[in-house]
């Protein structure tokens, strides 16, 4: 049986729930925690990480390095350097969206606030505002007019220069919820609808979205497998929207949460991620 090495800088519910998965199909799943541990770039162990990594790193740039390091020794990494970058920048993850062919909401990119006022009177409030590396809702902020969007452009001026990068997209019209599906490989194995609190528009569970299963009907299978493939392999949570004219996808995610999604749909989603891994490392 092959051995699995998790790394983790976080010890959130989803690696406990991983670690316990891979208990119960009697797979040794080897946990890390990687945020105090230092690396000579020219030597590394690949015994010391077993036949495949899985990458579950909540720190994005700690993520894709560590990851850029192991891959350059030859060790196998779930996700892969390629689809953790991508997946885990908006911009990039957007891109990939369009080239193939997936819809996606209208958005555009500026680098200063005069550039972004212009590109979203083009757009036309009410537009969102997003920074291209984060999550959890954060810095996220929905502008209705031009007064609210100098206001936020104020803002991010003074941040760190990542902020500056303007992301700008139009505020879809959908319900108060949207679709958040776990594609694992070539399988969409559970979904949910993330359902917004009150007087809120933003459906995140970590700010009082509520996970409700979402039947995994044809069209949700197709779009989030096509997101996910434009992506790469791997790993994916890819989130759309419902519109009149059918699914938009906005965002795939990298490092994917389902604390919330597993009593909500009665997915073993952990006990997929270590079936999955194991076929994986078969094939290494």
């Amino acid at each position: 049986m092959p051995t699995i090495t998790m790394l983790y800088d976080t010890a959130r519910w989803e690696e406990k729930a991983l670690i316990e998965a891979a208990k119960r199909k009697n797979v040794t799943l080897k946990p890390i925690e990687c945020k105090d541990q230092y690396y000579d770039l020219a030597k590394i162990d690949k015994a010391e990480y077993g036949d495949i990594v899985l990458q579950r790193c909540v720190s994005y740039f700690r993520s894709i390095h560590l990851t850029a390091l192991l891959e350059a020794h030859g060790i196998k990494v779930v996700n892969g350097l390629h689809e953790a970058i991508t997946a885990g920048n908006k911009l990039f993850t957007t891109l990939a969206l369009i080239k193939a062919g997936v819809p996606t909401p209208r958005t555009m990119l500026a680098f200063t606030p005069e550039g972004s006022l212009a590109a979203l009177e083009e757009l036309g409030y009410p537009a969102v505002i997003k920074p291209v590396i984060g999550s959890w809702g954060r810095l996220l902020a929905l502008v209705n007019d031009k007064e609210a969007a100098e206001a936020v452009l104020e803002d991010r001026e003074h941040m760190f220069p990542l902020y500056q990068v303007y992301y700008l997209q139009e505020k879809v019209n959908r319900p108060p919820r949207d679709i958040r599906a776990f594609v694992i490989g070539d399988r969409v194995v559970a979904a949910i609808y993330r359902i917004a609190p009150e007087g809120s528009w933003r459906t995140n569970t970590s700010r009082g979205g509520k996970a409700v299963n979402c039947p995994v009907t044809k069209e949700v299978e197709d779009i989030c497998l096509k997101a996910a493939r434009a992506i790469g392999e791997g790993i994916f949570g890819v989130d759309c929207m419902e519109t009149p004219n059918g699914l938009v996808v906005h965002e795939v995610n990298n490092t994917t949460e389902f604390r919330n999604s597993v009593p909500a749909t009665g997915v073993d989603i952990p006990g997929y991620i270590i079936d999955y891994l194991v076929e994986k490392a078969k094939k290494c």
